[in-house]
């Protein structure tokens, strides 16, 4: 048995999944949409199943996929993408391991940010390579050139970034995504992008990748889902975007993993990457009103609430809501006692925790959030 994966806990998403199916809880911890699916994309599956190829395809993915993920970007990123540089995973998540793997030799250090999503660690650790957190804090989780500057030295060789952020939500700006791009080109550091939630900005923000940055383009590989663009999280698309010589590394672990998609969904996903303006626009507005549903009934039962701009989520401050509760105990005691799950973003440090937020998904039908809402006003009242 590895040690590596007998020590690791239980993700803290299927905890609270599981605990919320066992009690019939509303969930609002897991980050997975209960509407907003596009009704074309899935028939284009559907055919594509019926009528299309069903045995393996490319290991690289579908001509079709990677060439319009190239489309895609150069249309709404100004990105400059040829389909070669394209590969296509099963996920985001599988995208990061063949990234972290492929480019990760033991004793490489590798920068990461805290919060954190929880697949990142130990999958550093996998590759052997260090992890040298920064850690970011609220309200603003703000980056700063004296954090990076303690984290990066000569040894490092990786940096990953999620930008929007999950679980804060947070945008970063042009100036910190500067600071970044600098000190990936001082210290020689390739940054892997995790941009799964590049079209859920919300606010007038905008999310602007990595890659754009002087600098940049020949040292960063950026990683897009389907599942987040499409509200279609069990399909397990993803992609990563790189130059040739990291976009080889990458096929040289993703052969190993996965290996490929299935060819009916890169198809219906090919198809979704060309939908018109209106189909985007329409997307993003659906969920930014499903966030102030969210945000004003939290408003109204008492809780504060850090800024959100992208992602499924808002943050509750549970020093600020008057609970005097680790965020730990509060989601637990939530889920058990009022019939609701949380995620506690204590559980995405890897040490020195800030234990005092507590995330939750907005990205559900008027009556799932209502429920919540509903629920989560008792748990104000119950465990303030």
């Amino acid at each position: 048995m590895n040690p590596l994966f007998a020590n690791l806990p239980t993700t803290i998403f299927e905890t609270m999944s599981g605990l919320s199916r066992e009690l019939e809880a509303v969930n609002l911890g897991q980050g997975f949409p209960d509407f907003g699916w596009p009704e074309d994309v899935l028939d284009k599956a559907a055919d594509a199943v019926r009528h299309g190829w069903n045995q393996y395809p490319s290991m690289s993915g579908l001509p079709e996929l990677r060439e319009a993920v190239a489309v895609h970007y150069a249309r709404f990123q100004r990105l400059d993408l040829k389909p070669e540089e394209v590969t296509v995973t099963s996920g985001a998540t599988e995208a990061l391991a063949a990234a972290i793997l492929g480019l990760v030799t033991p004793g490489d250090e590798v920068v990461l940010f805290e919060p954190a999503y929880d697949a990142y660690l130990p999958l550093i650790r996998q590759a052997g390579g260090i992890a040298k957190a920064v850690k970011l804090t609220p309200p603003d989780w703000k980056i700063t050139e004296k954090a990076l500057a303690e984290a990066f030295g000569p040894a490092t060789r990786l940096v990953i970034f999620n930008n929007p952020l999950n679980p804060t939500g947070t945008v970063f700006s042009l100036d910190q995504l500067a600071l970044i791009a600098d000190a990936c080109v001082r210290n020689d550091a390739v940054a892997i992008c995790d941009e799964v939630w590049e079209h859920l900005v919300f606010d007038g923000h905008a999310q602007i990748p990595l890659m754009t940055l002087p600098g940049m383009r020949e040292r960063t590989v950026k990683i897009g889902s389907a599942g987040k663009i499409f509200s279609l999280t069990g399909w397990k698309v993803g992609w990563t975007c790189a130059a040739p010589r990291l976009t080889a590394a990458i096929a040289r672990a993703h052969q190993f993993l996965t290996f490929t998609t299935a060819p009916s969904l890169q198809t219906a996903v090919a198809y979704g990457l060309g939908k018109d303006d209106a189909y985007f626009t329409a997307m993003r507005e659906g969920f930014a009103r499903s966030r102030a549903r969210m945000t004003d009934g939290l408003g109204a039962a008492g809780y504060a609430l850090l800024p959100s701009d992208g992602t499924y989520f808002v943050s509750v401050d549970l020093n600020g809501s008057g609970i005097a509760l680790d965020d730990m105990t509060f989601c637990h005691r939530a889920v058990r006692e009022a019939g609701v799950a949380a995620i506690p973003v204590s559980s995405f440090y890897a040490s020195d925790p800030v234990t005092n937020v507590v995330r939750l998904c907005f990205a559900k039908s008027d009556a799932t959030v209502d429920k919540g809402l509903e629920r989560l006003a008792k748990a104000r009242l119950m465990l303030g």
